[in-house]
């Protein structure tokens, strides 16, 4: 593969072929809603759409999927803080040992599993419910 070619992608394809929302999702291990939420809330990802709606990413598609991932996943952003990151140019490149990170945007990381865990609790709440119902 080629510097420019999307990690994680060991299909064979042309490092510059569109790739399917599945084959992103395969790939980077995001689940394909996620993607799809990110669309809307991130107008600087826009993935092809041919008919049907299908998305074709191309690979600058990919590399901000990767960077909305990164910063959401393991900097702790919260997606507005992320949003805000990408349309300042602030999150193009992974950051170094010697970058200064971002605080005013960023969401302390235990604060973000705060929320990850109570959210969890509350889906489990809501699935038992419709179980019972």
């Amino acid at each position: 593969m080629t510097a420019d070619a999307p990690p994680g992608f060991a299909d064979g394809k042309d490092p510059e072929a569109l790739r399917t929302i599945g084959e992103v999702a395969k790939a980077l291990g995001i689940r394909q809603h996620v993607l799809r939420y990110w669309e809307e809330q991130f107008p600087m990802l826009s993935p092809l759409k041919r008919g049907g709606g299908r998305r074709y990413y191309r690979v600058g598609d990919v590399k901000m999927v990767e960077t909305i991932d990164r910063l959401v996943h393991r900097e702790g952003y919260t997606l507005k803080g992320a949003k805000m990151a990408l349309q300042g140019g602030a999150a193009k490149a992974a950051p170094t040992a010697a970058a200064p990170q971002p605080q005013a945007t960023a969401t302390p990381v235990a604060t973000n599993f705060a929320y990850r865990a109570r959210l969890i609790a509350l889906r489990t709440t809501l699935v038992n419910a419709l179980h019972e119902a």
